[in-house]
């Protein structure tokens, strides 16, 4: 008789089911402390389930531009809102095109949904304009209170003689742009001066044509009706003509020249803390266009006093921002002033994603209550327990005590699947919804054909006339053959469903994919360990009634005897 092959044994094969059980139990330890010690108990939950709000957007065709909704010019714009309303903290917000011109952006419950809100709405185009000068919106002339201003870091060292005779250490205007501070120097605290009072309505500004004059004197900001009228008239506006616009926060309004510099050349712009000055900055950079369009303006706007060496940044044609300019900058801006770390990081996220291809208008609103959404989530956790009693039931009726090792293996799939939902929460941002709850209880069936699989094919060697523990590792080979390639054929459906889709669905496919490779982790580290350990016992190697591997009740067969062989010897070549 051939003597045993060596160095083919599986995992917990013979000798050491011990060590893979200790290594699984281990992991599902680690997993939960960290739940516990990250503060994240639970998975978080998607709108369908935690409530929020859904906005819809519809593009609008834009004089002149028949052909501008196109898709990519809103693939473009979903990118840029869903990268503004994420740059505000908002939590597994999502963003996705419904038909040709329609976007949608699902805003869950508890972030700065008002907020968010207002970015999303906010759709159309950023320029920067010349101020040519501003007034206040009451009767009563009050010292105007200029927005955060603008300081200029990182100009290039060809720069720096073109800015000779200026202060190349960034000599700070108080609300005003300023040179970059050499990277060698310490940048000096920003000069406390007093802006200069707002010229009277009644007087005919210097530089300002008579009719922009009168539109200055008759424009009204004080309410938001007014604000968005006196918006949509300037966002309208051609970009090299003039326009009158409010102010979004103070009560100052202004006539701004034609557009300097387009936003759709600045290619970045962030909030940092200013540790040397101690206050919020934020920086930002333009494209080559950009860059040349932004020194050309700084440049002339630096020669002129104030209000118009003032540069406005306008967002559908309302300013969020006027910097004053002391001298010419280039490609790499910073912006300091009166800043907090909130308003510091909207105006870096107006700058960087506020430029859209296409106009949008808010065409519905929904908003997600949390009592529907717990409702949603109750009926899927039924949904899911009605599941997972069937097949418990299934198992006890038919595999008996080998149901034990299945509704172990499902409690430990249960947990590493619990545990890792929770991590992934605060680590990727994945967040639960319904689709997903859909796909955990797919993974349920999932989970269970492996065990069948691996019973079955142990059965089939006990039919066969084999003792449990020889049954149960020859039977693991060709499962585990079986349960790989299931696996892999669920895990590509998942990957491709992952890929192809947005929204909703990528969770269901995303739940599904996580799933299936911690059914091959259970079956491969617990199942079959397990199974060779409770081989050993004597309930089920003896093949107890209610072990579920008796070979009566399986019909097995007496081992065949090597000496019983036909004595008909076959005179065929081949046979022989």
């Amino acid at each position: 008789m051939a003597a045993p092959k060596k160095g083919r044994r599986s995992p917990g094969a013979h000798g050491k089911p011990w060590r893979s059980l200790i290594l699984i139990l281990l992991v599902m330890v680690g997993l939960t402390g960290g739940m516990f010690i990250s503060g994240h108990t639970t998975p978080r939950l998607g709108i369908d389930l935690a409530g929020g709000t859904s906005i819809t957007l519809e593009a609008k065709n834009q004089p002149g531009k028949p052909n501008a909704i196109n898709q990519t010019n809103m693939n473009t714009a979903v990118g840029i809102i869903e990268r503004r309303v994420n740059g505000l903290g908002v939590s597994e917000a999502e963003v996705q095109t419904q038909g040709d011109r329609h976007i949608i952006a699902n805003i869950p419950r508890g972030t700065n949904e008002k907020q968010a809100r207002e970015q999303v709405g906010t759709t159309a185009k950023l320029a920067f304009r010349p101020v040519l000068t501003y007034a206040p919106t009451t009767k009563q002339p009050k010292p105007p209170q200029p927005s955060p201003s603008p300081s200029k870091s990182g100009d290039k060292a060809g720069e720096k003689g073109e800015q000779s005779g200026q202060d190349n250490q960034g000599r700070a205007v108080s609300d005003g742009l300023k040179a970059a501070p050499a990277d060698d120097k310490p940048s000096p605290k920003p000069e406390k001066t007093t802006p200069p009072p707002a010229p009277p309505q009644q007087q005919q500004p210097p530089g300002v044509p008579a009719d922009l004059a009168k539109k200055l004197q008759k424009l009204q900001c004080n309410t938001k009706e007014q604000r968005a009228k006196a918006s949509e008239a300037a966002a309208n506006t051609k970009p090299g003509d003039p326009i009158v616009a409010c102010d979004s926060r103070e009560k100052i309004k202004y006539v701004l020249g034609p557009v300097g510099v387009d936003g759709k050349n600045v290619t970045d712009a962030k909030a940092q803390f200013d540790q040397q000055r101690g206050q919020w900055i934020v920086t930002m950079s333009f494209d080559d266009k950009g860059s040349g369009d932004f020194g050309d303006t700084t440049g002339e706007l630096a020669k002129k006093q104030q209000p118009q060496n003032q540069f406005a940044i306008a967002l559908d044609g309302e300013v969020v921002s006027a910097p004053s300019v002391s001298q010419r900058l280039t490609s790499n801006a910073e912006i300091s002033g009166s800043f907090t770390q909130e308003s510091a990081e909207e105006l870096g996220n107006i700058l960087s994603y506020g430029a859209l291809p296409l106009t949008f208008e808010e065409s519905d609103v929904t908003t997600v209550t949390a009592a529907l959404g717990s409702d949603q989530l109750e009926a899927g956790l039924i949904a899911g327990a009605i599941g997972l009693a069937l097949v418990i039931i299934y198992l006890v009726a038919y595999y008996r005590g080998l149901s034990l090792i299945a509704i172990l293996s499902l409690l430990v799939s249960a947990v590493l699947t619990y545990t890792l939902m929770s991590l992934l929460g605060p680590a990727i941002g994945f967040a639960l919804n319904l689709p997903a709850v859909c796909g955990a209880i797919v993974a349920i069936g999932i989970t269970a054909d492996s065990f069948i699989v691996y019973f079955e094919r142990i059965r089939d060697e006990v039919r066969e006339g084999r003792t449990l523990r020889p049954a149960v590792e020859r039977a693991w080979p060709r499962a585990r053959r079986t349960i790989l390639v299931s696996d892999f054929v669920s895990f590509l459906a998942a990957a491709v469903l992952f890929i192809v889709t947005v929204g909703k669905v990528q969770g269901f496919a995303f739940t599904l994919g996580l799933t299936t490779l911690l059914d091959v982790v259970v079956v491969f580290f617990f199942t079959k360990p397990l199974m060779a350990l409770l081989a050993r016992g004597k309930f089920f190697a003896s093949g107890h009634p209610w072990s579920g591997l008796d070979p009566t009740r399986l019909g097995a067969q007496p081992p065949l005897r090597r000496g019983r062989r036909s004595s008909v010897v076959s005179t065929d070549p081949k046979e022989a």
